[in-house]
């Protein structure tokens, strides 16, 4: 395993350590990247007639005053995806494979860095919809707001603060308000995806971030529950409606705190939401991320349409509490498979 990389001094012409790409000055960017795959130490290359320290300051590069033998190299000016940076660093030198390097060769090539690094923010974990819609928006506008001093928290701030916003027209069961609130929730969901593509490409990733962001779409989400069935209690009367939001709610709480507490609350974890389970290696663990997506935003943009979110909320009140079941099925089976597993282990040894 190599513990140091070292990165170069061959920056090309008109491209300097302090260019800055998407909020982040080249140099620096290269610095947190090996940070993020776990180089102990990064040295820097002097470079002639700029001042390194800056570009430094506050991150574990520092400038290469002594050989660097045996360690990695990265060329000046390279930007290269975590994934092969870490199999760098545990001591791989085979050629990288297609995609997971670019190559900035002068001020022509940043347009084109700039998408390698958004196309990099693309989840392989994520709904069809939300790949090949949400995902187009959310990356222009994260591009836009790169460069300025909003920060991932704030950004989740203000989409939770658009979806209370949309909860709240479904207070009223005329259409035309309905849908726009159904608008607003999937403008939520869209701006949502923001956040994380902010810390990721600004390198301000942190556990508090992670957890505000995944009980900030559960209050919302609760908040669209609880506001469907007011609205439909206020024009029908009678128990069932309220009956029905309860029961959405109820298991809404349940899975988020039920998923929190089985795998985010591990510091082992880290700050970002990966699964809803830690056997996310079997099938159903599988079919439970695929219900966990947000796709169903889309089945309350079209109900709305025809006024009848209500159906929406009939669906959550027996589909929010089953999840909790699925759930609970997954984490029991994990239970007992562990003892088996670890006879097994015990067997080879």
């Amino acid at each position: 395993m190599t513990a140091t990389i070292v990165i170069g001094s061959d920056w090309p012409s008109d491209v300097r350590p302090d260019t800055m790409l998407l909020g982040v000055p080249l140099l620096r960017r290269q610095v947190l990247a090996a940070a993020r795959a776990g180089f102990e130490r990064i040295l820097v290359e002097p470079v002639k007639g700029a001042d390194l320290a800056p570009l430094l300051s506050g991150t574990r590069g520092e400038v290469l005053s002594e050989s660097g033998g045996g360690a990695a190299r990265l060329p000046a000016a390279t930007l290269v995806r975590p994934s092969w940076l870490e199999t760098l660093r545990e001591g791989g030198t085979e050629e990288p494979p297609a995609g997971v390097q670019f190559h900035i060769r002068g001020p022509e090539d940043l347009p084109g860095a700039e998408k390698w690094l958004l196309s990099g923010l693309i989840k392989e974990k994520e709904g069809f919809l939300s790949r090949h819609f949400e995902r187009k928006i959310s990356l222009a506008v994260s591009r836009l707001l790169a460069s300025t001093s909003v920060t991932p928290n704030a950004m989740t701030l203000f989409s939770v603060g658009v979806g209370l916003l949309g909860a709240s027209f479904f207070l009223t069961e005329r259409v035309a308000t309905q849908v726009t609130g159904s608008l607003l929730f999937l403008a939520h969901s869209i701006l949502d995806g923001c956040d994380g593509e902010l810390a990721r490409l600004k390198f301000q990733e942190s556990r508090f971030g992670g957890v505000l962001d995944f009980w900030g779409d559960n209050v919302v989400h609760c908040a669209v529950f609880g506001a469907i069935a007011l609205g439909w209690w206020r024009a029908a009367s009678g128990p069932l409606p309220l009956l029905l939001g309860a029961a959405a709610i109820a298991g809404t709480l349940f899975s988020a705190g039920f998923v929190y507490f089985q795998t985010m609350r591990r510091p082992r974890e880290g700050p970002l939401f990966v699964s809803v389970t830690r056997s996310a290696r079997t099938r159903l663990a599988r079919v439970a991320d695929a219900l966990a997506r947000r796709d169903f935003i889309y089945l309350v943009v079209l109900l709305s349409l025809f006024g009848k979110a209500r159906w929406f909320l009939i669906a959550a009140a027996v589909g929010a509490p089953a999840f909790s079941l699925v759930l609970l099925g997954i984490a029991l089976a994990g239970r007992q498979a562990a003892p088996k597993l670890e006879s097994a282990d015990r067997s080879y040894s």
